[in-house]
């Protein structure tokens, strides 16, 4: 029978355990900075087209999810990605589903349902939450700014607020310390 250790050494787990060799740049710097720029210009197109449509485009989500999985199985837990993918998914549709059935109206796309099942894919479940707070943070800041502005409100009152770029700044954040920040 394996030895899977005590309950307290699985309590904590690195970030940078879950990610593929990247997780030091110094031996892959070049795969390290093509995979990084590639998942840089992927959101930046993502939160680009949410800004501009209020919509993110299936084959874009589709892309980083499936990237992210595919990066997840050169690494030591690909279960946790498939994981943060599923978690990421299923939460943001069970908030959307129960906003739409208080208020019939959406309040959270499917498209950021699936952004958020990307950053899943790319960072494992335990990145979630981590994103999750660095997209409601900023995204609440953008939200004030907007209001007090003025900008983006529709004829009826409501502010249209794109979600997409800041789960996005929240995934490339996340990212960026877990691949490019020496592990302590």
């Amino acid at each position: 029978m394996p030895n899977y250790g005590t309950p307290a050494e699985h309590e904590t787990v690195n970030m940078h355990d879950l990610l593929p060799d990247l997780s030091n740049p110094a031996q892959n710097l070049g795969l390290a900075l093509l995979v990084t720029m590639a998942l840089t210009a992927l959101l930046a197109v993502i939160a680009r087209a949410d800004l501009q449509d209020l919509r993110i485009p299936d084959a874009l989500n589709l892309t980083l999810i499936l990237s992210g999985l595919t990066m997840s199985l050169a690494g030591p837990r690909p279960l946790d990605h498939v994981i943060g993918a599923t978690a990421g998914y299923a939460l943001f549709w069970v908030i959307g589903e129960i906003h739409f059935r208080r208020t019939g109206r959406e309040g959270l796309g499917l498209g950021d349902a699936k952004l958020f099942a990307g950053a899943g894919a790319w960072l494992g479940w335990q990145g979630l939450p981590t994103v999750l707070l660095i997209a409601a943070a900023t995204g609440l800041v953008a939200a004030l700014l907007r209001r007090r502005t003025g900008a983006g409100t529709r004829p009826e009152g409501r502010p249209e607020i794109a979600f997409g770029p800041w789960l996005a700044l929240g995934l490339w954040t996340v990212w960026m310390y877990a691949v490019w920040l020496p592990t302590p």
